[in-house]
């Protein structure tokens, strides 16, 4: 459970950027704003990186956090082992909610139901090759959880760097590190929202 509330925060946070990015990203589109929304995106990716950074040591410090809070020995020493393992989800995790969320702003949604479906293809093969033929485990899952999430992302800004969202996308931005204070108390307030 305790391991739920862990992953719970760092949702948390995802859903209240993703919730915050929503709204700007659909204020810029109507006004026009288009090389906004590739701005907002690159705010929303250093926040949630850094997020991510400081949440991945909870996942270091699993085992021990929740012997602290009264969980079982055993559970306790997997739930951190698989913690370790997840550890390369979290950032891929973080770049996912603004990728999304800058493509809805546009509606590209067939893209992103084409890199989701090939992503659960992928998922289903080789989940069934390492954790059941090969007998890989939580290990072999928490391999395939890891790449599926970074399959997903790299597919999809393959997609916006190809040319797709050429108004939208005008390239890395120094103007993503503006104003990043008023967007992360416009996303905590986001977060506590949907808390």
């Amino acid at each position: 459970m305790e391991n739920t509330v862990i992953s719970g925060l760092c949702l948390g946070v995802m859903l209240g950027m993703g919730s915050a990015l929503e709204t700007l990203c659909g204020q810029a589109y109507g006004a026009k704003q288009m090389d906004m929304l590739g701005v907002y995106m690159q705010r929303s990716f250093v926040i949630l990186l850094s997020t991510s950074f400081l949440l991945m040591f909870m996942y270091i410090f699993a085992e021990p956090l929740l012997l602290l809070l009264g969980q079982s020995d055993d559970i306790s020493r997997l739930a951190g082992k698989y913690s370790l393992w997840m550890i390369p989800q979290l950032y891929p995790y973080a770049l996912y909610f603004p990728i999304a969320k800058f493509l809805q702003a546009q509606s590209k949604m067939m893209a992103m139901a084409f890199i989701a479906a090939v992503a659960l293809a992928l998922h289903i093969v080789f989940s069934w090759l390492l954790m059941l033929k090969l007998r890989w485990g939580m290990a072999g899952g928490a391999i395939v959880l890891n790449a599926s999430w970074w399959f997903l992302v790299v597919a999809q800004m393959i997609y916006i760097v190809s040319g797709a969202c050429d108004k939208a996308w005008t390239g890395f931005s120094w103007n993503a590190f503006q104003n990043l204070w008023g967007f992360l108390r416009l996303s905590v307030a986001s977060a506590v929202m949907l808390w």
